[in-house]
């Protein structure tokens, strides 16, 4: 009987921690979706905020390449980088475009 009961309540306990991680990742990515560069923000705290999202994402098993990421982040930048993503979207490959070589491209745009 206990043998039984022991794992009954494994299997519910492991079902539980499957639908909570499923709600975490629901969560973290509708925060994914809708998080926006502020008007006043500065690119480092608004990619730090978005690496931020997407580790908590990859922390829960999402699988997510960088250029997901890298055309969420155009998607999401203030109208001041309207110019700028224009710019980047033509000189490069977005799906080769390296997070890196993004932070640098928006870095010397905001000088």
């Amino acid at each position: 009987f206990l043998k039984q009961f022991s794992k009954t309540i494994n299997y519910h306990l492991i079902n539980y921690q499957q639908r909570v991680k499923r709600t975490q990742l629901q969560a973290l990515r509708r925060e994914f979706e809708l998080l926006t560069m502020k008007d006043s923000e500065k690119v480092d705290s608004y990619l730090g905020r978005r690496l931020s999202v997407v580790n908590k994402m990859k922390s829960n098993s999402e699988v997510m390449d960088s250029s997901t990421v890298v055309s969420m982040i155009l998607r999401s930048l203030t109208t001041n980088f309207n110019y700028v993503v224009c710019s980047i979207e033509e000189s490069n490959d977005l799906n080769t475009l390296s997070l890196d070589e993004l932070h640098g491209s928006l870095l010397i745009h905001e000088q």
